[in-house]
């Protein structure tokens, strides 16, 4: 975005200056701000125009549809909060053309769903660096009119930061958060940069309070699993926990180094956690010798790639450290 931030800023300084000028001077200026403000405007238009080749509207809700990004051949990436339904799908390409979509997975806990396209030729969207944002950078979320057309709106980055896991308990790669919330037809579209090109995927159902944008290495790792399996595989223990203060003396005599440590309040039956031998009561304080202090730390043993691998749960019971190794389970994809 530095072309479009230098662009501005020269018009701001410009314009400022207009108050301190005399007249002649002023419009000696004015000629250079309007071909500032045009070159600024002529490339954002640029860049929504290159993005937007690869960018569909997906009729799956009433009203207002979403949009969505030809991610890799012959598959459109969208948001899965955007699909109301899962059959008679139907998607707008540039140019007002439609043309019909499959479902072909869904995963709610990072709010991406992918979509076989069949047929029509569309241009494939070029990635950028999402890490390379700052606060304060400018992206454009681009989408595409129910009618065939191009839309766009500008936004200002307003927290970066690193990975964080969604209140549905999907895991982004990296975080992104606009300054405001998007018109919901911008929902599945790319933020795009001043090159054109996509950095994730917009998203209004991540936060009640401004736009997500759902990073490239996150939509690039989703998308293949949901290829290979039509869902997201999550881990399961079957166990219900809560948080708990470990008192002072056993921590002292257990030589525990968090005051804190997870209890089993509910233990399913047939679940991994019981086939190990977990009872109520426990108290996990590690998981393969890494302390645990809250459910999150629990959760991060819990993504698909730990599907089918042992974990060492390291509890308390009875006033006293054990261990039980606990294979973690996948949790059946909702229907």
């Amino acid at each position: 975005m530095c072309r479009l931030f230098a662009h501005a800023k020269l018009a701001i300084v410009w314009a400022v200056r207009l108050d301190n000028e005399t007249l002649e001077e002023s419009m000696q200026h004015e000629s250079f701000v309007s071909g500032t403000w045009r070159a600024l405007s002529h490339e954002s238009a640029s860049a929504v125009e290159k993005a937007g080749g690869a960018v569909v509207a997906v009729h799956a809700r009433r009203r207002i549809p979403a949009s969505g990004v030809h991610w890799r051949p012959g598959i459109v990436v969208t948001t899965d909060h955007a699909l109301e339904r899962d059959d008679e799908i139907t998607v707008t390409l540039p140019g007002g053309r439609s043309a019909a979509a499959t479902l072909a997975g869904r995963d709610p806990s990072t709010d991406l769903a992918i979509l076989k396209l069949e047929g029509p030729e569309l241009p494939v969207a070029e990635t950028g660096d999402v890490t390379t944002l700052k606060v304060g950078h400018w992206v454009l979320a681009a989408g595409r009119t129910s009618e065939g057309g191009s839309r766009a709106s500008l936004a200002l980055v307003g927290v970066v930061g690193p990975a964080w896991r969604t209140w549905r308990g999907g895991l982004l790669d990296h975080t992104v958060r606009l300054d405001r919330n998007l018109h919901p037809n911008l929902s599945g579209g790319p933020a795009v940069d001043d090159q054109g090109r996509v950095l994730g995927i917009s998203t209004s159902a991540l936060s009640r309070y401004a736009a997500v944008v759902i990073p490239v290495s996150t939509v690039e790792r989703v998308t293949a699993e949901l290829e290979k399996k039509g869902h997201i595989g999550h881990g399961y223990l079957g166990v219900g926990m809560q948080p708990v203060r470990l008192p002072h003396k056993l921590r002292e005599s257990l030589k525990l180094p968090s005051e804190t440590g997870i209890m089993v309040v509910r233990v399913e039956p047939e679940s991994p956690a019981e086939r190990a031998g977990a009872m109520l009561g426990d108290v996990l304080v590690a998981l393969n010798a890494t302390p645990v202090r809250d459910i999150d730390d629990v959760q991060a043993y819990l993504a698909s790639e730990h599907i089918g691998k042992p974990v060492k749960a390291s509890l308390i019971r009875g006033g006293t450290l054990a261990e039980i190794v606990i294979a973690v389970g996948e949790r059946p994809a909702p229907r």
